[in-house]
């Protein structure tokens, strides 16, 4: 099941991953910046009936040549993961032929420890296959709380607003990275406001974070929504970025509806992806988070 926290940590490394590199530059690892980095298919479904789905698969271009970067979000201790995690790492070097690493995010430290690995498969007498993924936690992120720390690496500010979110310190980082949102553009400052609510779930640094929102960025207008004030909608926007917020809204509506196991028939389904109304896709979202049918969210037509 995808949660929200899986779509934070997974936008975030899309869009921004280059925080990959920095967050383990501390720890002495020898990853260089990517100079190109392109979005592959996560679908790693085979002909039979089992869907294998990593959560985030990208191609990192470097000047020491490419490799592929696996990004899984977890949430706790899973004896299942280990097989799951060797066949991704085994199926996507056998198709792109390209040497992969696979990044496991966790929000605790004992899941950060547990997924350090390294991870057996095999019998006592024999390990057949070996999985060591990176993983970046609260034990590993820095905690980052100074504003003009945070306005100087904002990605990296709220990776760490993410992973920390059960420590007693994730007050102050929330303050330091609202803080630096005010100092960039106001698009991208959406953009990452969505991003660290989504990836705070429902701990209760995420309602910190909703208050910090409607007290120091006034135009973040609701709890759940895109936040895109209604000026903005009207006036100044340039097409290819409302289009992209409108793909925003259509996904976190399907997910949110997929996560709580509603059924979205073919129809539904595509006057949701058909949709270019910020406002109602806006109610739709909002919706999708509590209603028990499809019909409570689109109304009687859908």
């Amino acid at each position: 099941m995808v949660s929200s926290k899986h779509e934070a940590m997974h936008r975030l490394f899309r869009s921004h991953p280059e925080v990959f590199g920095r967050a383990f530059e501390t720890l002495g690892l020898p990853f260089p910046g990517p100079r190109e980095v392109a979005l592959l298919p996560n679908d790693l479904t085979e002909i039979d009936p089992i869907e294998r789905r990593v959560d985030t698969l990208l191609r990192l271009d470097t000047d020491e040549g490419p490799f592929l970067l696996l990004v899984e979000a977890q949430g706790k201790d899973d004896r299942k993961k280990p097989s799951s995690w060797a066949y991704y790492l085994s199926h996507v070097h056998a198709k792109y032929q390209l040497p992969p690493v696979l990044l496991v995010v966790c929000q605790d430290t004992a899941t950060a420890r547990w997924a350090e690995g390294p991870l057996t498969i095999g019998p006592r007498q024999w390990t057949s296959l070996l999985v060591r993924p990176l993983v970046l936690g609260p034990h590993n992120v820095p905690a980052v709380s100074d504003p003009c720390i945070a306005a100087g690496d904002i990605p990296l500010a709220t990776l760490s607003a993410i992973t920390h979110a059960n420590d007693a310190s994730i007050g102050a980082i929330l303050k330091a990275l609202a803080t630096a949102l005010q100092s960039i553009d106001e698009d991208d400052a959406l953009i990452f406001a969505e991003l660290t609510e989504l990836g705070l779930g429902k701990s209760p640094a995420a309602q910190t974070w909703r208050q910090l929102m409607t007290v120091d960025l006034s135009f973040f207008r609701s709890e759940t929504s895109q936040r895109l004030r209604a000026e903005g909608r009207v006036e100044g926007r340039v097409e290819g970025r409302v289009e992209g917020r409108v793909q925003t809204l259509i996904d976190a509506i399907l997910r949110s509806l997929r996560a709580r196991g509603i059924e979205v028939s073919q129809e539904a389904r595509q006057r949701i992806e058909s949709c270019r109304e910020l406002d109602t896709l806006d109610a739709w979202f909002d919706r999708s988070l509590t209603a028990s049918s499809i019909t409570e969210i689109l109304g009687k037509e859908g």
